[in-house]
Parts: C-alpha cells; structure tokens; sequence
C-alpha cells in the first residue's frame, strides 16, 4: 500500500502517483535512459568524504555537465546533463561516492494540489457550522476551543510559564510558508527563509513566477502553512495558536507545489539550517522513490537501483549528521503505512518513479529505512487521535531497541470516537491555517473570500480582524504530530536555551532537548492486552497492530505523548 502524499493519511480516499516526464528515451531496467535520451536530467553526485567537492565539480564540467549547485557542508554537487550513460561515466571517477538521478523525495497525486479538489471526511458537527465552536481557553485565540491537540500536549497550561522566545527558530522543511496569512505573519522570519526547489510544470501546474522559482514566502500546496500554524501560530486574537506562539518561523523549503520532495532541495534545506543557526526543523516527509531505501538494495532490485538507495541513504545521513552536530533539532513523522516498522511487508509501490517501474520488494528490516524518520538524531512521532488511542494509519514499533520511534503526539483520527457523535467528523482532525488561494484553487473558497458549499462540507472555517481574514482547515496524519513536537521543542529550547549572540539568539544542545522531551512526555500504557485492532472502525485485519512495553516506554507511545507543561518546567 502506498504511503499517502506527505504524512497526511487521507481519511477516505487515497491519492495515486502520476507521471514525472523528465526524459525522452526508454527506460531501462536498470532505472537509466537509452542511448536515445536528449532531455536534460538532473543528478547528484557525492564525492568521497574527504576529497575536493570543488574539484569533483570541475570534473562534472568537463564532461560536459552543468553544474546548478554544490553543497560543501556534506560533498554534493547537483548537476545536469543530456548525455546518455552519465551516471554510469561519473561513477567510475576518482573520489565518487555515488551518482543518482535528482529524484522526488515524496509523491505527487493525481495533478497538482492547488488544481484539484482535496475531498476530506463529512463533517456532521460543529466544524461546518451546524454546531457551536467551543468557548477558547481564557486568552487565547477565538478557534483555539477546538484544538484538541494542544490540550493534549498541556500547550494552554504551558502557556503560562512559556509562550516562546523569538530568538528560537524553527524551520519548515515543507511545500512552503504562506507568509501573509494573519497568524503567521507576526512569526514570520522573511530574511532566513529560503526556497531550494524550482517549479516542475509537468506535476505542479503553470508556474506563477519567472524562471518557476517561487519567493520563499508562498505555499502553493498547503501542506507546510498547515504544519507551521501547529507549531508556532500567533497568540493575536484571531484563528488559532500554535504550541509555542512566540517563537520564530522559517520557510526552509524543499517541497514542490504538488508535493514531491527531490534529494537535492531536501539536503540543502537541512545544511542550511545548520549553517544558519535554526534550532529546529520539523520534517513531515519521506523518501521515495523508495518506499524503504536498502543498503544493497532489495534482493529484486537492480545493481543500479541498489547503488541509487546508496547515494540517498548516504546523502541524508550526512545532511542530518550536519544539522545535528550544528545545533539542530530534527524531527521527523514515523509514517502513515499502518506498518510495524521492526518487521516491515513487502513494498509493492517501489520505485514509484519511473512510473511503471515498480515490482514487489522483500524488505530486511536490518539495512532498509525509511527515511528520514530512520535516519540519524531524528525524533520519530507517532499520531493519536483525541481519545489518545495510535490512529489507525500511524506507523509503530515491536523493536524498542530499534531507535524507530520516540514520542507520540496529535496526528488527528477520523475514525475515533466510535458509539459518539464526534464520530467519523472532522472535529476529530488537526485544525491549522490554510492559504487562501490554495482554498480557492480547491473550490472550497470562492472568488470573493467566502467559503463554498464544499468548504462547508470539508469544515473550512474563516476568521476576520481589521478587514484582514485567515482561512483553516482540518487535516489528519503523522504530519500533523510532529510539529506539535515540534512546537514543545521550540518551547523547551525557549525555556532553558543559552544565548549564543544577537545573530544565533537562543541554542540549546539537540541530544539535551530530545533528553528533555522523552523524560518529561506523558507515560501511556499499551491497549490492554497488548492488541489493537480497528476491524469495529472498518479497517481490515491488516490494521491490527501489537504493542509491546511498558507504560514508561513503548512501541504505540514512545517515551509518551509530548508534553509542553513538562518540558518548559
């Protein structure tokens, strides 16, 4: 089963790849193109650690390649070139790591988000204007009584102690940042937030900017202004706030439009957080075209497809290993394949680029990851749903050695609350900011700002102060539980971080902050008996998960919910 488009699990409809049109020519099985190939094709090239990045450019050069970027921080250079058997040539230099096709890091649907309607579940509460939206905590933000989430995480009590502190920054790795909308304008960090991706028409429609480089203050997918409204949005008296409302957001965008990730972008983002100072990175994506990327690749993978999971694995551990040791604290979704990540099924979906090229695949759990979640220093968070039950379609563990996973968090559940009438609602999802126009693309805004009969049914909410308005929507997924971990990081770093100077603000040591964040999370027992199925709820047996642990410690829950209060005390 395909693991649905950034961390949101869809509630009832899952989203198909589509085409990538890069090149001309056949594909071969090897996953490179015959000799008939004149497209231009982007690679990344890793040089041996150690060695002249510099000079391994120059090399690409006089083969004829173009050289778009080179990332000194971990030895890769982004290059491309139409010539046919290129990264065959360029692995047989000196001081090569590995070569591979810049592929997405992420799928696409069907066509572009912002041109296609997104169907969410029926809401038949209070969500669609058919009931009363709850009375916000005493100070805080008129939509802020339906955030369940931030109960959940003791957001509203940490609020007292600890709001943030702007010198904290955190950064989105994501589609983008909608800068404008009202309740992140005020966090919104202009000068550090960059875009690393170029528009693809092919997947994300026409461009809207010359040269299809977007500002780094635009969303065109929705994704990265729902995340960043969880984590940090304004305490300003209009919509909703984030777990830690003060702190500072920055637009590291690695993300296209339609929602595809490709390895360059994605390791560039992440050094740059390094290099600029950013304290954390919230990162609800995972690695394709490889559902798990394998040492070696799988036993039915071809020598070139296992030495392209090569570069990817090596790429991103690098990447991370960088951002770490420079003062950042990564976290990552733990993945929305319903799947025991200690004895992962068999992938059918890979690669899922090329389309076409897939075939199933047996995975070991010992060299297989999915990345980055698995990768190095990142905080794995699974998704609850209100009642604090792992929603169905949240990942787990029965290795709890493993490093897979380390806290839980408010993912949103569609099916929780079964035998109430919060069931099957969208009261039961993450409600965060939404860009306006992506709302309008899906028809769920019209023209004039005001919510269709769609967005009714969707629960789209809108809020106005002082003519300027901001638009919400639900969403559910492990996306929507780390950058409420996010959020308590940020917070915790504001709370006991040290200040570095005027330009880095505060900093915190990452190893400290994920030591805070595990022993202050909420212990939450396994389901009695150690079974959880979903059949009552719909799903099929092969939902069923087994949790094994103890309350302090276990493979639904990690070391527990993330818990706000604890963590600023």
């Amino acid at each position: 089963m395909r693991k649905p488009r950034l961390l949101v699990a869809t509630a009832a409809i899952s989203l198909a790849a589509t085409a990538l049109v890069t090149t001309t020519g056949a594909t071969t099985a090897s996953g490179e193109q015959a000799a008939t190939t004149t497209a231009k094709t982007s690679y990344v090239v890793l040089a041996d650690k150690g060695t002249s990045v510099r000079a391994l450019a120059d090399k690409l050069r006089a083969r004829g390649a173009k050289v778009t970027r080179v990332n000194r921080a971990i030895g890769m250079v982004t290059a491309t070139s139409t010539r046919a058997g290129f990264a065959t040539q360029v692995r047989r230099l000196d001081n090569v790591a590995g070569v591979a096709r810049n592929r997405s890091i992420g799928m696409a649907p069907p066509t572009p988000i912002h041109f296609a309607p997104k169907p969410r579940p029926f809401d038949r509460s209070r969500a669609n204007g058919t009931g009363q939206i709850p009375a916000p905590p005493a100070g805080h933000d008129p939509l802020d009584g339906l955030l369940w989430g931030m109960d959940m995480v003791r957001a509203i009590e940490a609020h007292a102690t600890e709001k943030g502190d702007d010198r904290v920054t955190v950064g989105v790795l994501d589609t983008g940042i909608q800068a404008d909308h009202p309740d992140l304008a005020p966090n919104f960090d202009a000068d550090k937030s960059r875009n690393f991706t170029t528009d693809i028409p092919a997947v994300d429609g026409p461009c809207e900017y010359a040269g299809c480089k977007d500002p780094a203050n635009i969303d065109d997918g929705g994704h990265g202004t729902h995340v960043a409204g969880t984590i940090a949005a304004a305490l300003n008296g209009i919509g909703v706030s984030g777990v830690a409302p003060d702190v500072t957001l920055v637009n590291i965008r690695g993300a296209q439009d339609s929602g595809y990730f490709f390895l360059s972008p994605s390791v560039d983002a992440l050094t740059y957080a390094g290099n600029t100072g950013i304290d954390v990175v919230n990162m609800s994506f995972y690695v394709d075209p490889w559902l798990y990327n394998c040492i070696g690749g799988a036993p039915e993978d071809t020598a070139a497809q296992a030495a392209e999971q090569g570069v990817i694995i090596e790429a991103m551990t690098r990447a991370l290993d960088y951002a770490h040791d420079n003062g950042v604290t990564l976290v990552g979704s733990l993945g929305n394949n319903h799947e025991d990540l200690a004895n992962p099924r068999n992938d059918f979906t890979s690669p899922d680029y090329p389309p076409g090229t897939e075939h199933e695949r047996t995975i070991d759990n010992d060299t297989c990851f999915d990345l980055p979640v698995e990768g190095p220093h990142v905080l794995g968070t699974s998704a609850l749903g209100p009642s604090g039950r792992k929603a169905d379609y949240s990942n787990y563990t029965t290795d709890l050695a493993s490093g897979e996973i380390e806290l839980s968090a408010p993912g949103g559940w569609f099916r929780d609350g079964l035998g109430t009438d919060s069931y099957r609602t969208n009261g039961n999802l993450i409600l965060s900011t939404a860009p306006k126009h992506v709302l309008q693309a899906s028809g769920e805004v019209n023209k004039h700002g005001f919510i269709t009969k769609l967005g009714r049914i969707n629960g789209v909410l809108r809020q106005c102060k002082n003519g300027v308005c901001g638009y919400y929507q639900w969403l559910q997924g492990t996306s929507m539980a780390s950058p409420h971990a996010s959020g308590v990081a940020a917070l915790a770093i504001s709370a006991h971080g040290s200040f570095v100077s005027a330009a880095e603000g505060l900093s915190w040591a990452p190893d400290s902050v994920r030591a805070l964040l595990m022993s202050s999370a909420t212990d939450h027992a396994c389901p009695p008996g150690g079974v959880q199925s979903y059949v009552d709820v719909g799903r099929s047996e092969e939902f069923t998960a087994t949790c094994v642990g103890t309350p302090a410690f276990n493979g639904f829950y990690g070391a527990g919910i993330v818990n706000a209060l604890g963590a600023v005390q």
